[in-house]
């Protein structure tokens, strides 16, 4: 059986033997700094390490991720290009994502995530220009191919194999604490991408985007630049675990999962805006509503930081789906009602945190932590590579048929979700891991 616990300290249990892993040092937030004289893997995770990957998923995400809800509009009006074209600059990023997924991991994997997450903010950064200059569709679209590649390198993938290489399946905790911060972006970069570009225009706006990524990259010094230590080192540190044993179908339940979750988040991050206003709000109302979203992604988390972090990841993702099927209903039977949107953008919310915790986390308990890199990466190649289509699929979904259209499609795919993470669980719990 596989649990951890935390109380100050993180807890691997293997045949019922308690293993403690890595300290992470939550509770003192200002204060916590690694020991001079030890090693990163003897302290554990420093709070500074986790808040500053915190932070830097807030602006990872708000400047990159959630761009194209904000500046779609604005760049429509200016540059007379279509929707379709437009998110399809976000769906070849999500490609590019894919194709270089495989790679990023291993890269990780050998040496920690300082140099590649700091690459990816710098390279976000140029994408970010290039897209305040464009005058022309083949800029837009190198601007996108950069920000694909930045996004793998900076976002959420990267961060938690980051961790995993710090400490391995002791990671957890501090996964479920970064995608805490993480779920301010949208509640802060909506609204700030916004009143930028009602300010400045919405070239000006991209060019603090290029700023604030610039800024972000330099959060990341606070990764260790130590390899991880040599397994002799590791066993030595983290005692005598038992080997990792695989389980049959556990891959193609993850990968299904992750496409699933992938999905959803790319094609509702670049539509919810768009899918409340088919129910009638304005762009402004939809926005305040839309920054639910945000509040009940911190919510959920919370929920997983404080309470759900002993419960394994395995049973953990089987709420996710339910969630998320939920504000879906709510979306389709009342979302003209203000409790209706509410309940919808604050429910989607919760089940979208607590699913990105899950897909960090369960591969610490799935497969083997020294290849977390390697093994998530290949996993979510296809994961990104179908959630390129997503985007504009919704995007040719709600033109033809409506946003109700929209939204029952995006049910579909939670349910089969929700299915698979069901399997999952059977799966694990037959081979004794639960």
């Amino acid at each position: 059986m596989h649990c951890i616990t935390a109380q100050g300290l993180a807890y691997g249990c293997e045949g019922g033997t308690i293993v403690a892993l890595h300290e992470i040092r939550v509770s003192s937030l200002l204060t916590s700094t690694p020991s001079a004289a030890e090693p990163f893997w003897k302290v554990g995770i420093p709070a500074r390490i986790v808040v500053c990957l915190g932070l830097s998923q807030v602006i990872a995400w708000g400047t990159m991720h959630y761009l194209i809800a904000v500046f779609a509009g604005p760049m429509r009006e200016a540059l007379g290009w279509s929707p379709a074209f437009l998110q399809g600059g976000f769906s070849l990023a999500l490609l590019v994502m894919g194709l270089s997924s495989g790679w990023v991991g291993a890269w990780i994997d050998r040496h920690g995530g300082r140099a590649a997450m700091m690459a990816g903010c710098c390279i976000g950064a140029v994408g970010c220009l290039l897209l305040a200059t464009t005058q022309h569709a083949a800029q837009y679209v190198i601007a996108w191919l950069l920000l694909g590649l930045a996004m793998r390198l900076a976002q959420y993938d990267a961060a938690f194999a980051s961790l995993a290489f710090i400490a391995g399946a002791g990671a957890k905790r501090a996964i479920s604490i970064v995608t805490l911060f993480g779920g301010f972006a949208s509640t802060v970069f909506w609204p700030v991408g916004q009143a930028l570009q009602q300010a400045l225009g919405w070239r000006m706006a991209l060019a603090c985007y290029a700023g604030f990524l610039i800024a972000c990259s330099l959060l990341h010094l606070a990764l260790p630049k130590s390899r991880r230590p040599e397994p002799a080192v590791a066993d030595a540190v983290q005692g005598s675990a038992a080997p990792h044993v695989p389980i049959a179908g556990a891959k193609l339940l993850y990968g299904f999962i992750a496409v699933a979750v992938i999905v959803l988040q790319t094609g509702m991050a670049a539509h919810f805006i768009e899918l409340l206003r088919g129910r009638g709000w304005s762009a402004s109302t939809a926005v305040t509503i839309a920054m639910l979203l945000g509040f009940g992604q911190v919510f959920g988390r919370l929920g997983v930081v404080f309470w759900g972090h002993g419960v394994n990841p395995v049973r953990l993702n089987l709420l996710p789906g339910a969630l998320i099927c939920a504000c879906l209903l709510f979306y389709l039977l009342a979302g003209g009602t203000a409790w209706g949107a509410a309940a919808f953008a604050f429910l989607y919310g919760a089940g979208n945190g607590i699913a990105t915790i899950t897909r960090g986390a369960m591969p610490l308990v799935l497969f083997d932590t020294a290849q977390y890199g390697r093994i998530v990466g290949a996993l979510l190649r296809p994961a990104f590579a179908l959630a390129a289509v997503a985007p504009v699929a919704l995007a040719a979904l709600v033109s033809a048929y409506g946003a109700a259209a929209g939204a029952c499609a995006a049910l579909v795919i939670a349910a089969a979700s929700m299915v698979a993470a069901v399997l999952l669980h059977l799966k694990v719990r037959v081979a004794g891991g639960l």
